[in-house]
């Protein structure tokens, strides 16, 4: 692995990137967000050596360098996940070369199911905390000492600071955000209902098939994380209904806008004096 990740770093650095100070991920139909960066190079994944491929509609799949607000970012355009046929391993991978590039912090995105009879269709909830029900730990196998410790400490996998930070940008521009524990599932299938009543009992307020893992990584190397989850359906008895990806990937376009307002703002919160000097 720890070849693997020098490979793909060598590859970006005589690529000549511009070092990052945040990594995001962009998941299902949140892809947009890309378009508020004044992007300096883009790569698609099956050109960088050790990406595995996205094979998921509304991942364009893109590794993308640029700027917003005048901070250095480098942002994945689509995710991988482990329902693809990925292990964990390899749909965090990308997490590990951020690290390696340099990143600061890394912001997160994902459409999810609501199993809070308080969520609408359409809310944004900031993920608080996580239950990784997806079998397979990315930190499973040898560990290396060199990226983080065996036994990593996961009592804050969200940062609480940047978390308030984030509350105080959305209560300025009157955004209502929803907070809530989001639990990772394997996927591909949708919950049925039976499963989102379990998620509810376990203490899940959303369900999703992904972040839950590279929250994992970026913890076990120190790297503090922000995510939110685009409520695009509800698993609350009662309000269950059919959905499909077409209709998950837009609703999650219109919710956009209200967590790409806060996200650059967190931005220029974060690095105010950085954009102060540009």
């Amino acid at each position: 692995m720890l070849q693997q990740i020098q490979e793909t770093k060598d590859f970006l650095l005589n690529n000549n990137v511009t070092l990052p100070q945040v990594g995001i991920i962009l998941g299902s139909g949140l892809g947009n967000l890309a378009n508020e960066i004044i992007v300096e190079k883009a790569f698609p994944y099956n050109e960088i050596p050790n990406f595995p491929t996205s094979t998921v509609e509304g991942h364009s799949g893109k590794l993308l360098f640029g700027k917003i607000n005048g901070v250095n970012v480098v942002a994945m355009q689509g995710r991988f996940h482990y329902y693809e046929g990925y292990s964990s391993q390899e749909t965090t991978f990308p997490v590990r070369v951020m690290k390696a590039l340099g990143i600061e912090y890394l912001l997160l995105s994902n459409a999810s199911g609501g199993t809070n009879e308080n969520f609408e269709i359409g809310d944004v909830m900031l993920i608080t905390d996580h239950i990784n029900m997806i079998p397979d730990n990315p930190l499973r196998g040898k560990n290396h000492n060199e990226l983080g410790p065996r036994f990593p400490d996961m009592s804050e996998p969200y940062s609480n600071d940047l978390n308030q930070k984030i509350l105080k940008i959305a209560d300025k521009h009157n955004i209502k955000l929803q907070q809530g524990v989001y639990v990772a599932f394997s996927g591909p299938t949708y919950e049925t209902p039976a499963e989102y009543k379990y998620v509810k009992i376990i203490g899940g307020d959303a369900v999703g098939m992904s972040t839950a893992p590279e929250v994992i990584v970026a913890n076990h190397m120190g790297i503090p994380c922000a995510a939110f989850s685009v409520i695009t359906d509800l698993g609350v008895e009662g309000k269950i209904v059919e959905i499909s990806h077409e209709e998950v990937q837009e609703i999650a376009a219109k919710a956009e806008p209200k967590m790409t307002l806060v996200i650059k703002e967190l931005l220029s919160t974060l690095y105010i004096k950085s954009e102060a000097q540009i």
